[in-house]
């Protein structure tokens, strides 16, 4: 698909969006190499990390469409860029977690490494300036980020079922899927799409064996070897 970028009308963490000039429905999504921990506190930058970002999360969002998933994208177009659907984003931050680590040790003083009895899925706030605060339904009622709790279930049930899928293709891979966090939308036609992306920027994965780290806790904790981590994860994937 050839389009031309015309403006760019957001720039977050690891992506900037702009507008195409073919179609007002459309954008491009670039994928930066930049890295960024703790609400942007800590930051740098890994040379091909936006690329591998690009392609892991091409190759993922095909998964879950071929699986029922309605998605945002339309086209890979180069290496860092795709073509996506226009779509307006929930402000939640929706996680999905398998086992106990982060924050949710810290919160809750669950073990870390507990694998968890069934999928936890929790709600934050998208605002920065509140550190991303955790909801419970009452308060994204409240706030007016769904307009009403079937909406808010329905944002439940697709990352339940997002998780049950990517979980049982990474255990193909001796991946464990440990936890994700995403962003869902809708398009013009008021349809619920998957969004953002899906990498090691977005999720946990542990080493099936070892339970090495091969997502962006190499650089949460200052582990090193970031770029080759994601390298492995993308290998695995394509394997």
């Amino acid at each position: 698909m050839k389009v031309t970028k015309k403006d760019m009308i957001y720039e977050g963490k690891g992506k900037k969006m702009w507008s195409v000039a073919e179609d007002e429905n459309l954008l491009v999504a670039e994928f930066k190499d930049d890295l960024t921990a703790f609400n942007g506190i800590k930051k740098s930058s890994e040379k091909g990390k936006g690329a591998l970002n690009n392609k892991i999360s091409t190759q993922l969002f095909h998964l879950l469409e071929k699986n029922g998933i309605k998605t945002d994208l339309v086209e890979t177009i180069n290496d860092t860029e795709q073509v996506v659907k226009k779509v307006k984003i929930f402000p939640l931050e929706v996680i999905a977690r398998n086992i106990a680590t982060g924050s949710l040790t810290k919160r809750l003083g669950i073990k870390d490494g507990t694998v968890l009895p069934f999928t936890l899925v929790e709600f934050c706030y998208k605002d920065d300036d509140l550190g991303d605060p955790i909801l419970n339904d009452d308060h994204a009622l409240l706030l007016g980020a769904v307009k009403d709790k079937n909406e808010l279930e329905n944002l439940r049930q697709t990352a339940i079922k997002i998780n049950k899928i990517l979980k049982e293709f990474f255990a193909t891979k001796n991946l464990k899927l440990v936890d994700f966090k995403i962003e869902l939308g809708k398009d013009k036609d008021g349809n619920i799409l998957l969004a953002d992306e899906i990498s090691p920027d977005s999720c946990r994965f542990w080493d099936a064996k070892t339970n090495e780290k091969l997502d962006k806790d190499r650089f949460r904790q200052s582990i090193g070897n970031v770029k080759v981590a994601y390298e492995e994860v993308l290998r695995r994937i394509l394997s």
